[in-house]
C-alpha cells in the first residue's frame, strides 16, 4: 500500500472584508427598519421586536473580529442583506471555480510539478453554485488536467473527508496525485437578518496537493485518517433548486418573516454540547489507534467553527491549556469558511516543525461530520 503525503497547499482570500462594526451597523439598520414598518404588530404582540446585536456579542460568542466576502456591498444594505452575485455565462468560468482555480495555482506553483502528474480533482465543499456539472470538473478543465472528478460535500468537514479520498486513491494506486480544492462562498446561504447567526461566514478558497510518498519531495506525512458522521438536524440548510423559489428574495421588503429555515440555522447550545466531546473523544481515540501521544502534538489546525469549541478541543486533547502556537485560531481575520477553515489554519501556520514532528489537522460540522487526519513532517 502506498503512502500518501500531503505535499503542498494553497489559499485564496477575497480582497473585500467587513468588519464586526460594519456589519453591526447595517444589522441594526434592518432591524431599526423592521420594527418601524411593523409598530402596530410589535404593540399587538403579533410580531416580535428585533433587537440590535453588538460587537461585544459577537466577540464574546465566536472570536470573530471581521470576514472576507466576495461583495460586501450587498451585505451592508440594510434593504438586501445579501450578496450581490451576478450570473455567469454557461461557457465563463463559475466564480466558486475561478476562486478554487486561483487557491489550487498557488498550490501547484509551490508542488513545483506539472499538473501532467495530476490524476485526479476533487472539490469539497459546503456550498455548491449549482447540481452539474460537477464544480471539480469546471476547475478540472481550467487547469488542463487529465484524469477524473467529482464534487462531494460533507459539510464543514468536506476538506478531511476529501484528504482522506484522495489518500486512499493513492493507496490504491489509482493515481499518484491528487488535487482537492475547497471553495466557500459561506455568505450566500448565510442569513444576515438573523442576530444568532448573521456574523458566522465568510468566503474563501483552499486547495491541498496529495501526492504518493514515493513521488514526493518533502511535505507531511500522513499517519492515519479517521471519519465519523452522526445525523443531526441542529445544523442545517435547506437551500437548493427544489425549493429556491420559497426563499426570502432579498428585495427592498425583506420577507423576515418567511422560512428562513431555507438558509443556515443552527441550535448553538446542542451542537457543542454534542460536537465538542464526540470530537475530542474520536481525535484521543484515534490517537491511541496511531500510537501517537496527543499531548505531544506540536500544533492543531482545527476547524475554525468557534473559539469556544476549539479551546475546548484543545484542552481535551493536549491534557492543559494550549498555547496560540499549538492551538491555531485564524477565525478573527476570516471568521468561519466551512470546509476551508483548517486548511487556512494549517497553510498559515504550518512553520516551526523539524522532521518526526507531528500535528493534526482536524474539522467537524453539520451532518454530524467529523475527520481526522494526523501528519508527521518528513
Amino acid at each position: 500500500m502506498t503512502q500518501a503525503v500531503i505535499a503542498a497547499t494553497g489559499l485564496f482570500t477575497p480582497e473585500q472584508s467587513i468588519s464586526n462594526t460594519e456589519l453591526v451597523a447595517a444589522y441594526n439598520a434592518f432591524a431599526d427598519r423592521f420594527n418601524e414598518q411593523h409598530a402596530a404588530e410589535i404593540l399587538e404582540g403579533d410580531v416580535a421586536a428585533l433587537t440590535h446585536s453588538s460587537v461585544e456579542f459577537i466577540e464574546k460568542a465566536s472570536g470573530i473580529k471581521s470576514r472576507f466576502v466576495v461583495d460586501k456591498a450587498g451585505i451592508l444594505d440594510p434593504a438586501r442583506m445579501t450578496p450581490n452575485i451576478p450570473e455567469r455565462g454557461n461557457d465563463d468560468l463559475s466564480l466558486m471555480a475561478e476562486m478554487a482555480v486561483a487557491a489550487a495555482r498557488q498550490a501547484i506553483a509551490a508542488w513545483g510539478k506539472p499538473v501532467s502528474e495530476i490524476g485526479a480533482v476533487l472539490c469539497a465543499a459546503s456550498n455548491m453554485p449549482r447540481p452539474y456539472p460537477a464544480l471539480s470538473i469546471e476547475v478540472q478543465q481550467a487547469l488542463g488536467i487529465d484524469g477524473f472528478a467529482f464534487d462531494m460535500n460533507v459539510a464543514c468537514s468536506s476538506a478531511t473527508f476529501g484528504i482522506k479520498t484522495a489518500a486512499d486513491f493513492i493507496a490504491s494506486g489509482s493515481v499518484k496525485a491528487v488535487l482537492m480544492v475547497n471553495p466557500e462562498i459561506c455568505s450566500a446561504h448565510l442569513n444576515f437578518r438573523d442576530r444568532d447567526s448573521h456574523f458566522i461566514f465568510g468566503d474563501v478558497a483552499t486547495a491541498v496537493i496529495v501526492e504518493a510518498e514515493d513521488q514526493a519531495v518533502g511535505g507531511w506525512e500522513i499517519l492515519g485518517t479517521r471519519l465519523k458522521t452522526v445525523m443531526s438536524n441542529n445544523i442545517r440548510n435547506n437551500y437548493g433548486f427544489l425549493n429556491r423559489a420559497a426563499l426570502p428574495t432579498g428585495e427592498a421588503e425583506p420577507v423576515v418573516d418567511g422560512p428562513t429555515d431555507k438558509l443556515f440555522v443552527q441550535q448553538g447550545r446542542k451542537v457543542f454540547k454534542d460536537v465538542v466531546p464526540m470530537v475530542s473523544e474520536m481525535i484521543i481515540d484515534h490517537a491511541a489507534e496511531l500510537g501517537v501521544d496527543p499531548a505531544a502534538l506540536k500544533r492543531l489546525w482545527l476547524h475554525q467553527a468557534n473559539i469556544n469549541m476549539n479551546q475546548f478541543i484543545g484542552r481535551k486533547v493536549l491534557g492543559r491549556e494550549p498555547t496560540p502556537e499549538e492551538n491555531v485560531i485564524i477565525l478573527d481575520d476570516y471568521a468561519n469558511t466551512s470546509s476551508a477553515g483548517s486548511i487556512i489554519a494549517f497553510h498559515l501556520h504550518h512553520d516551526g516543525f523539524a522532521a518526526g514532528d507531528t500535528g493534526l489537522i482536524c474539522s467537524f460540522g453539520a451532518g454530524y461530520s467529523a475527520g481526522t487526519v494526523f501528519v508527521r513532517k518528513r
